[in-house]
């Protein structure tokens, strides 16, 4: 073959090979987009557990019987810290007894596929709940686990890619994707909370698993769905990764969390409002109140101030400026950017701490003396002075939870901080003496029954002594 015919001969060949060359390249973004998202779950999913919980829940009967039975809840969970702490949903770990997560192992190499029944099932011990925030930190014995890292919430836009990571159903290692609908959702407005709002489906099961942006930060974690159906209608909420690790920081550190103040109430801004008042906007927060002597005080706000910002971002509804204030660092000061008629104003607000009942008493007790080894609970015994700074008691006496001591035994109670104990085992219990002595007398695998006092009302905590 000659040479012009070798040359026709190429061109033909390459003008053969130009549409699948041409297809190839229209490929290549799908495929590489295809290939960091599995290298993406490939990195996040040994950070995701399943939580197992055993515990007492209600059940339908016959009448208007009231009845109670043993149930088993599956929800999720991200490891936060490499020596085993993790982040749940409160609603979660509600009325609890026995709390078990399992673990996925990592997957060497990339694309292995996980043991069919997940990893190792590890017991876990409840540290704190916030139910506020419907948040709840857990821990399990084991270190070197895979922990996933917290991303800024606050920079979420609308439109970002995000996959959601759970067991939806029981069915553990699942992941789904979306983007985010919204980045500060108000669905309560009675709860100083704020959330993502996402398509990516989130189901029943996928509560307190995470919430995931494209270089695999936590930026949420997953709460609920609003739905008709009971199944994820495009419409998924997580709490933002900012305010999840506040809450994670404050119940390590203290079993409950310890929110800012700065001596302010507030109303939403609406139209009629502005109208009525000849406010310069028709949006922002309007300054309703301000606590005589308060931080907010100090610094100048008065009655009538409209707060547009809050450290140079828009104040968008009065959840998250409750949320952002209540998060803040007490003795740093936020910025609030104020209107006061027709002048701008700009003043600086130092953030107080919150200091509730529990942290009052706190700093009176002493952790040898106050512990309750087999329970794993720093109590103090109810007497006037402790039932004056704790209003709303039906009964004046007991043991008072003031926190769970994260290594102070395995026995999964239940018990939350705050709880009174009145019984165990119908043993009237009034002192950290007789709660002692009742729990003495039992042996590893005996089952135990505390009567307690929560949140106003009477119930039965039952488990067994490790």
């Amino acid at each position: 073959m000659n040479s012009a015919s070798r040359a026709s001969a190429l061109v033909a060949v390459l003008l053969a090979a130009a549409p699948v060359m041409l297809e190839g390249q229209r490929r290549a973004p799908l495929m590489q987009l295809d290939n960091a998202i599995e290298s993406l779950v490939h990195d996040v999913s040994p950070s995701i557990v399943q939580v197992l919980v055993t515990g007492l829940g209600p059940v339908p009967a016959p009448g208007q019987t009231l009845a109670v039975a043993h149930e088993r809840v599956i929800g999720s969970g991200v490891i936060v810290d490499s020596a085993g702490f993790i982040i749940t949903n409160a609603h979660v770990v509600a009325g609890a007894q026995r709390v078990e997560v399992i673990v996925t192992p990592s997957r060497t190499p990339a694309g292995e596929p996980l043991p069919p029944h997940g990893g190792p099932l590890l017991t876990a011990r409840i540290i704190g709940v916030d139910r506020v925030t419907d948040l709840a930190v857990l821990k399990v014995d084991t270190t070197g686990l895979a922990a996933l890292p917290f991303g800024d919430s606050d920079r979420l836009h609308e439109g970002q890619l995000v996959l959601t990571f759970g067991s939806p159903a029981g069915l553990a290692n699942s992941v789904t994707m979306g983007v985010v609908s919204s980045v500060a959702r108000e669905v309560d407005p009675d709860r100083p909370v704020v959330y993502i709002q996402t398509d990516a489906p989130i189901n029943p099961g996928n509560s307190g698993g995470g919430l995931v942006s494209a270089d695999g930060a936590l930026v949420g974690i997953n709460a609920f769905i609003l739905s008709q159906s009971g199944g994820s209608e495009g419409l998924g909420f997580a709490i933002p990764s900012n305010m999840a690790a506040f809450v994670y920081r404050q119940l390590r550190a203290y079993g409950h969390v310890h929110r800012g103040m700065i001596g302010v109430t507030g109303q939403e801004i609406t139209p009629v409002l502005a109208k009525g008042l000849g406010l310069p906007r028709d949006w922002g927060i309007l300054v309703a109140d301000v606590a005589a002597g308060g931080p907010a005080a100090s610094a100048g706000l008065v009655s009538g101030d409209v707060i547009v910002r809050l450290n140079g971002r828009p104040v968008a509804t009065l959840a998250q400026f409750v949320a952002d204030v209540t998060m803040g660092s007490a003795g740093r000061p936020v910025q609030l950017d104020v209107l006061r008629g027709p002048a701008a104003l700009t003043v600086r607000v130092p953030v107080s701490e919150q200091r509730d009942s529990l942290d009052r008493i706190m700093t009176s007790l002493d952790p040898d003396r106050n512990l309750v080894r087999k329970i794993g609970a720093l109590g103090v015994a109810i007497d006037s002075t402790v039932a004056a700074v704790m209003p709303g008691l039906r009964i004046r006496s007991g043991v008072l939870v003031v926190a769970q001591a994260v290594d102070a035994g395995g026995t999964q109670t239940g018990l939350a901080a705050g709880d009174v104990i009145h019984t165990a085992n119908r043993t009237p219990v009034k002192t950290l003496e007789d709660l002692r002595a009742a729990l003495r007398a039992l042996k590893s695998g005996d089952a135990v029954v505390l009567g307690i006092e929560r949140d106003g009302g009477l119930l039965f905590l039952p488990f067994e002594l490790n």
